[in-house]
């Protein structure tokens, strides 16, 4: 428990109570709105962490007694999460409650309890897991469109910067710009569908055969060979053992099993989430790669088709990619639960970097050229 408050609580104490009790209020409606999204159990869950900041807010409503005074706004940041959550409800919403949950200040708070701040560190494994299941069904596609926008943002800023650094004219410029970003966007999406098709392929050769189920019944009860594929799979003699001699008992009784026993012909070391879905589909991949790349390489290519030329140009492109490189990484920080900010600035710094260095050779090619 927190430490003991006084019965009539300081200026600003009372101020800090009345925002952590707008703040839980907010944090309670958001999971209200998400649930209202969904079925299921997800929406059992999102309910139940509603109700656990009713409890939350209960705590500042009793040590505020009657300093409750009007109705406080949460912050900001809560407000902007359920302004989403109401018209969205995506993956973005529920990695921003997760980092929501995560900056909680009850853990250096006298007046918050122990049972409170260790409720904020649960709520935020239990919304990393929500969360969990939307990156999975969009982290293939996601992937390829990230790399793609921010292959085709970097390498054609680096391009055009080189070119233009050289002392070609602005219609060469142009014209390499285009080249680059055709060339680069068919080489992306070729590259994405051939590697995603190839893992996918990988992973469908790994999956038991569909001859392996209607073989059980046949199978030699004494010798049992079931076990050896347990064994392959990397279970324990012991254990394998054991769970073909389950499989093997259950057939005998009469009951329907799944190859090596899991309904549905699912292997019974494979993980809980479809590995074909987290890798997503080898034409969503690849035309995802594809369009973002474009969209990314055409940025740096725009000051040059709206009749910009030197260093104006050069300006207007090297502004025009910081943007997009600070918006793209401020999506991945967004979805990863990690800082947007860091993340941001990081993907500046990376493709500014890359710029720099083909600017400075053209500038050292321009010379000799």
């Amino acid at each position: 428990m927190g430490a003991m408050t006084p019965s009539t609580p300081t200026a600003a104490q009372a101020r800090r109570w009345r925002q952590y009790l707008a703040d839980e209020r907010a944090e309670a409606a958001v999971y209200r709105d998400l649930a209202s999204r969904r079925s299921g159990e997800e929406r059992d869950i999102l309910l139940a962490l509603a109700e656990a900041e009713g409890r939350h807010e209960q705590h500042w409503l009793d040590l505020l007694g009657d300093d409750v005074g009007r109705p406080t706004r949460g912050d900001v940041r809560t407000r902007t999460l359920g302004w989403l959550a109401r018209r969205f409800g995506s993956v973005f919403v529920l990695a921003l409650a997760q980092r929501a949950e995560a900056r909680s200040g009850y853990e250096d708070d006298e007046d918050a309890t122990a049972q409170m701040a260790a409720d904020e560190r649960i709520h935020e494994e239990v919304v990393r897991g929500l969360a969990a299941r939307g990156r999975n069904r969009m982290s293939g596609t996601f992937r390829a469109a990230v790399f793609g926008a921010n292959d085709g943002l970097v390498s054609n800023l680096a391009l055009v910067l080189g070119i233009g650094a050289s002392g070609a004219s602005a219609a060469a410029v142009l014209l390499t710009g285009m080249a680059g970003l055709l060339a680069g966007a068919l080489s992306m999406g070729a590259g994405e569908y051939v590697s995603v098709r190839s893992q996918r392929e990988l992973l469908e050769a790994s999956r038991p055969g569909p001859g392996a189920r209607a073989a059980l019944p046949h199978l030699d009860v004494d010798a049992n060979e079931l076990a050896l594929v347990y064994r392959a799979r990397g279970m324990a003699p012991d254990e394998a053992q054991a769970r073909a001699d389950t499989v093997l008992s259950t057939l005998t009784a009469g009951s329907s099993a799944g190859a090596f026993g899991i309904p549905g012909g699912r292997d019974e070391a494979a993980p809980d989430v479809d590995e074909h879905e987290t890798i997503g589909t080898a034409i969503g991949a690849a035309s995802a790669s594809f369009c973002f790349f474009a969209s990314g390489a055409l940025i740096p290519v725009l000051p040059y088709l709206f009749g910009a030329e030197g260093l104006v140009a050069v300006a207007w492109a090297s502004a025009l990619v910081g943007l997009a490189l600070l918006g793209t990484g401020a999506t991945v920080g967004l979805l990863s639960g990690a800082s947007p900010g860091l993340r941001a600035l990081r993907q500046l710094a990376i493709g500014f970097g890359a710029a720099a260095a083909t600017y400075l050779l053209g500038l050292a090619f321009g010379g000799v050229v």
